[in-house]
């Protein structure tokens, strides 16, 4: 069945795939799940800083001038709000891991990123699972490095239902094998005492039966019983209103399209009188005013939070967060070549929308570790690539990790925590949305006008503070930022670069530069992908 809403992900076996356009809200394109391991590889500046206070309610400020750029700026209050209340409570931050991607990998990588992650604020990994022979051995690894780590890192399997069959029940018999192998291992997930499984699709998966819930149903949940019984929240791309035909099924959902305003398309921001021309120059606070219902949204959740509630029974909602998403595959790959809006620091304001909205909401998953395809990977680039090299290489995104520490622990306290040290976190894309690649068969990624040529920049402020940000020796602004967490963009032009320092009582407390790095004019391919730098 077609999805009512844009599946994200799809596998080699999908190559002879007929995707709809991708400029409609209804597409089926399908995630990169795995991949055979031979594949390796002088106009006026406006900035805007958008402040997001621990230090008090909504009130004004003003940027200190270092030039005559005009500015504006916005505080609210960092306190989480409506129905959340700060409460220690069995909320889980998830990441999502391609095990595709791990083809290289040994018992000694998965401990590096499980180091890494739990570090991060991150409780555990949603292992995505496929077709390949070889990725069994890989979860096999996961879990042994898990234990050896002592950090009691939790797993759970996410199974790519794109990728792997489920026509037989046979089929059915290979997912419950994962379930049984590791339900009592003590780094499996147990929700509500059961052994926590996800899936990426499967709506429409009857493993030899009449139905899709009779196949769920008979084959998997109903035969997985005793200590392997299971708590499965999968994400079926199913419209929300027929989440009852799955009762006796699903225990919850997981919405993975929540993560990005996949709504916001070229003809989405045309039919607002102005705003691409407003994109175009840099008006960053323009463009975020005008965008402010849509970036980091709770709509999407909402929607499925209530059609879980009318199921009854205490329905578990898991919620996507992500913090880019770009693409570039031609039609003799995979033919998946588009962005999503991911301006506006996308990944601090799902975070904190999702942190206002936390009493209803039981897990995030971040979307993700390791995905480089689609370039929303937070973990380091390591293992084996999906032919994504071009736009993924030195394009590090580590960075956002000092992001996610900061807001699971909001998430699952109910409390903003006061940063332990300071920390400056930026970002760019490497040309700017308009220029033409020299060469790139490929061609612009569908919706390529939507997004800003800007550096985006995140303060975690232990107290208030100065902050300059520069693309070049003649373009900067200082910002008189308060205690807490910071949002800050500043626009860059061909030639500029990315440095910031953070300065408190005379003096420099970080010097953060990008090496390397140079917005360009004339690129020689397209790369909406970003490099993320942050200070120690």
């Amino acid at each position: 069945m077609v999805s009512p809403a844009m599946l994200v992900h799809f596998p080699l076996i999908f190559l002879s795939f007929v995707a709809l356009s991708l400029a409609s809200p209804l597409r089926t394109d399908r995630h990169i799940n795995h991949f055979n391991h031979r594949f390796s590889r002088n106009s006026a500046v406006q900035p805007v800083l958008l402040l997001n206070s621990s230090a008090g309610p909504s009130s004004s400020v003003t940027p200190a001038s270092s030039s005559s750029f005009p500015a504006t700026m916005t505080t609210t209050s960092q306190a989480p709000t409506g129905t959340s209340s700060p409460s220690v409570s069995s909320k889980y931050v998830i990441a999502h891991f391609m095990v595709g991607n791990s083809y290289p990998y040994t018992v000694d990588n998965w401990l590096a990123d499980i180091f890494l992650a739990h570090s991060s604020g991150i409780d555990g990994f949603a292992l995505n699972v496929g077709v390949d022979s070889w990725q069994p051995s890989q979860v096999a690894n996961a879990y042994q490095a898990a234990l050896q780590s002592g950090t009691g890192f939790k797993l759970f399997m996410s199974f790519d239902m794109s990728s792997l069959p489920c026509t037989t029940a046979s089929d059915a018999a290979n997912l419950r094998t994962y379930i049984t192998t590791y339900a009592k291992h003590p780094n499996q997930l147990l929700y509500n005492g059961r052994v926590m499984a996800s899936t990426f699709s499967g709506e429409t998966c009857t493993f030899g039966q009449g139905s899709v819930a009779s196949g769920w149903s008979t084959q998997f949940v109903q035969q997985l019983t005793g200590s392997s019984a299971v708590h499965f929240v999968p994400s079926f791309f199913v419209d929300p209103s027929q989440f009852n035909t799955y009762s006796g099924v699903i225990d919850g959902m997981f919405n993975w399209n929540s993560g990005w305003p996949i709504q916001v398309t070229t003809s989405y921001v045309s039919s607002i009188p102005g705003l691409l021309g407003d994109i175009a120059s840099g008006l960053a606070s323009t463009v975020s005013s005008a965008l402010s219902n849509v970036i980091g949204s709770t709509t999407p959740d909402d929607t499925y939070i209530s059609s879980l509630s009318a199921m009854g029974g205490g329905k578990t909602y898991m919620a996507a967060v992500s913090p880019w998403f770009f693409t570039h595959y031609g039609p003799s790959t995979y033919n998946k070549n588009w962005i999503y809006l991911s301006d506006d620091h996308l990944y601090a304001t799902r975070w904190e929308s999702l942190i206002a909205i936390r009493d209803q909401v039981d897990f995030a998953q971040i979307i993700s570790w390791n995905d480089f395809g689609e370039s929303h990977y937070i973990g380091p680039i390591e293992g084996a690539q999906p032919m994504s090299q071009a736009w993924v290489d030195g394009n590090d995104h580590t960075g956002w990790l000092n992001l996610t520490s900061y807001y699971a622990s909001a998430f699952k306290t109910g409390s903003y925590p006061t940063p332990a040290k300071d920390q400056l976190i930026m970002w760019s894309r490497p040309h700017a949305a308009s220029a033409s690649a020299a060469n790139d068969p490929v061609g612009k990624p569908t919706n390529y006008q939507i997004t800003s040529d800007n550096v985006w920049a995140v303060v975690l402020a232990t107290s208030p503070a100065t902050v300059v940000l520069s693309t070049s020796s003649s373009h900067s602004q200082t910002f008189n930022v308060p205690a807490g967490v910071s949002k800050l963009a500043i626009p860059i032009q061909p030639g500029g670069t990315m440095s910031g320092t953070l300065t408190r009582g005379g003096q420099t407390v970080i010097d953060l530069q990008a090496t390397d790095f140079t917005f360009e004019a004339n690129p020689t391919t397209y790369n909406f992908n970003v490099l993320v730098v942050a200070s120690p």
